[in-house]
């Protein structure tokens, strides 16, 4: 299996820059099975179910979250099963809460995120519930053009390689 890769391009000098700055991070952890990466066969998104995977957000981890978001800094989930975990364990209000247990969310186009404000991602392959979550996050026109660039300049797709830093789409 070639997951997770999006952390991957977090080298420890990156990691060491990235906290000189001030960036704070923080883990979280999903197992991902074999469903997240089969492709989507049925013509109505509606009719493609998830495999549940087993996640956990700690309490710490949790808190942290919440607090960054309080005092105006942004959350960027780095990796789509990051994102997944993260919305899987939101509240109404945009809130963070520690999570330990099975979620299957399927996000496609039309998802109201609520805790992440960018996305750190590779390019995942065309008809995967991992596009569709990308095109949810910052919509399939946004998607389409980066996609077009990436494939005209020869950038890898579905696991370590190239990545792109996603903004959400406006909402």
């Amino acid at each position: 299996m070639a997951a997770p890769t999006a952390g991957l391009h977090f080298s420890e000098a990156l990691v060491a820059k990235l906290k000189d700055r001030g960036v704070a991070l923080h883990k979280v952890t999903l197992h991902v099975g074999a469903g997240t990466f089969l492709p989507v066969k049925a013509d109505d998104t509606a009719g493609h179910r998830m495999h549940a995977e087993f996640g956990s957000i700690s309490p710490e981890t949790a808190d942290a979250l919440n607090a960054a978001r309080a005092s105006g800094g942004p959350i960027v989930a780095v990796g789509s099963t990051a994102l997944r975990l993260l919305e899987s364990a939101a509240s109404e209000d945009g809130r963070v809460r520690a999570f330990s247990g099975e979620t299957a969310i399927f996000i496609t186009p039309g998802y109201k995120f609520r805790i992440a404000d960018l996305m750190l991602t590779n390019f995942h392959l065309p008809r995967s519930t991992l596009f569709m979550l990308v095109a949810a996050f910052s919509g399939l026109d946004t998607m389409k053009r980066a996609y077009a660039h990436a494939i005209n300049a020869g950038y890898r797709f579905y696991s370590y390689g190239d990545a792109c830093l996603l903004y959400p789409s406006k909402r």
